[in-house]
């Protein structure tokens, strides 16, 4: 009935309740008709039966809905004995006629998160909606505040377990979607039940619709690209049972003001020192720029600095017209030093837009020439433009300007490798006003673990991850743990498989801000008094990088 909403908010209740929400909101508008009517408990119970099972018929008993059917009877039941406290019995019942019905339920993270979200809207919700009026607060925005808080309370330890992170913008979020969430429901209700019976009729109230459904997509787009949206934690079992524990110990300690204090305090000065890189807004290009990695599609395309005007380019992406407007969005209009990590299309198909308009001084090739129809691609472009066409090696430098470029691989020709046209890639090492910025290219496992054997100590360090290969899951840890990067910035497209989720938790984990082009457009580091900030510049409405 509603659009999927983006995975990049599937550890907010704003994505995991939708299913819930509608059951509910469906048979809320039945309750107050029934009590309107004066109708008693049993008769209004029957009533939002039929109109639950006419539901699921409605938008088709998927396991989600079934779930959120269920746990929209228990309710009913407590309901029909006039009893609420009955609802948390109902709910173990429930439970366990589900798991035995269907024993592969038990392993289900989706079901596991619904039963929980009841849980702790049966449980936690109700004291903290009553706590909050008593202090003051109207009733409507004290259950606004306590439902999603209680939801994602109850559910966090679940989704940090599956996600490796912990979301900080699930709450407001949900607030936010409130308002929405009940007129896209009804409508969208309507709009299904008048299709087969008046399709002009029906067209027009999915239209009415289709506003409240674009407010809930703006939110679950836009949530996770706050600052510090997610905070990383620890994954799978034992990351599962510390933040329950954690959680546990908070729910009992906060019964003293002194410690909701002390609690307050200790979190707002987590979320400030977890943020060591901050992501800005700035007009573009961001003054004091080191580095921007090109939103191509899926492809690299990095920019250094060289002077006002002039940079070094690495790689040129897929395709001419992506890579020149990048390159004309920042104002470059010389290009000393164009540098090719490898000849794959994704690397090189663009090369001819970095010619365009442009003076290139030279291009710099790896040792290795596969694939040919690559190298041919470049020896064209380089020959049309009047450039010089140089080859370099793992040890040599590359100063130009403030620029300075280390060749740290490959160390040496690799083959039989899963990829080798990825795996002897120029793994660069650039320079740009004392921030260190690491670009391995398409480089796999076996070229990672190469270069870090043959690495000084520390000589691998940087400030900023170009991450390899788009974000694939071919990443050697070990190479991983040797950078370190304070931003890791991953050049990707869209339907390619990647970037790997693993990787980017990890990445998460370690401490680094992670930004994709695919999402986020192009993507700058700048250096400023307090260190580094990123930028982005955005994925324009309707364009797909």
């Amino acid at each position: 009935m509603f659009p999927h909403l983006p995975g990049r908010l599937c550890n907010s209740p704003l994505y995991r309740t939708f299913s819930g929400s509608n059951v509910a909101i469906v048979v809320g508008a039945v309750l107050l008709l029934a009590r309107w009517a004066r109708a008693g408990p049993w008769l209004a119970a029957g009533l939002c039966g039929a109109a639950l099972v006419g539901f699921v018929i409605l938008v088709r008993p998927s396991p989600s809905v079934v779930r959120a059917a269920t746990m929209g009877a228990i309710g009913l039941a407590a309901l029909a004995a006039g009893r609420p406290r009955a609802a948390l019995p109902a709910l173990a019942a429930a439970v366990t006629v589900l798991g035995l019905a269907d024993p592969e339920l038990a392993g289900d993270a989706g079901f596991a998160l619904s039963v929980l979200a009841t849980g702790g809207l049966l449980l936690l919700a109700p004291r903290w909606r009553d706590g909050l009026r008593r202090r003051g607060v109207p009733a409507g925005l004290a259950e606004a505040l306590a439902v999603p808080a209680a939801a994602q309370l109850a559910c966090g330890p679940v989704v940090a377990g599956l996600s490796s992170t912990v979301s900080l913008v699930a709450v407001p979020a949900n607030l936010l979607a409130v308002p929405a969430i009940a007129p896209a429901t009804v409508l969208g209700v309507v709009a299904a039940t008048l299709s087969p019976l008046w399709p002009a009729g029906a067209e027009f109230v999915a239209w009415l619709a289709s506003w409240p459904a674009w407010w809930l997509v703006v939110i679950a787009r836009q949530g996770p690209r706050l600052p510090a949206g997610t905070l990383p934690w620890p994954g799978g079992v034992w990351g599962a049972l510390l933040l329950a524990g954690l959680t546990v110990a908070l729910l009992v300690a906060v019964r003293r003001p002194l410690v909701r204090r002390l609690v307050a305090v200790v979190a707002v000065a987590a979320l400030l020192g977890s943020l060591p890189v901050r992501l800005v807004a700035a007009g573009w290009p961001p003054s004091g720029w080191v580095v921007v990695v090109c939103a191509v599609g899926q492809g690299d395309a990095v920019v250094l600095p060289v002077a006002p005007g002039r940079a070094v380019v690495v790689d040129a992406g897929p395709e001419p017209a992506a890579v020149d407007g990048c390159l004309r969005r920042l104002g470059v209009r010389e290009v000393p030093l164009l540098v090719v990590s490898h000849f794959h299309a994704d690397h090189v198909g663009g090369v001819a837009g970095v010619f365009r308009g442009r003076r290139v001084g030279a291009v710099l090739t790896p040792p290795s020439t596969d694939p040919q129809g690559g190298r041919e691609m470049v020896q064209v472009a380089a020959t049309a433009g009047r450039a010089a066409l140089l080859t370099t090696a793992a040890g040599a430098r590359h100063p130009v300007g403030r620029v300075d470029l280390l060749v740290l691989g490959p160390p040496y020709p690799l083959a039989g490798t899963r990829s080798d046209p990825n795996n002897n890639s120029l793994v660069l090492l650039a320079t740009v006003v004392g921030v260190r910025i690491l670009l391995p290219g398409d480089a796999e496992t076996e070229e990672q673990h190469a270069v870090l054997a043959r690495a000084a100590p520390g000589q691998l360090r940087a400030d900023v991850l170009k991450v390899a290969h788009h974000g694939s899951a071919y990443q050697d840890q070990g190479f991983l743990d040797a950078v370190r990067p304070a931003v890791a910035l991953v050049p990707v497209g869209t339907g390619y498989g990647h970037p790997n989720p693993g990787l980017l938790a990890r990445l998460s984990r370690g401490g680094a801000r992670v930004l994709r082009t695919d999402t986020d457009g192009d993507l700058a580091a700048i250096r400023t008094g307090a260190g580094l900030a990123v930028v982005r510049r955005g994925v324009p409405p309707g364009r797909r990088p």
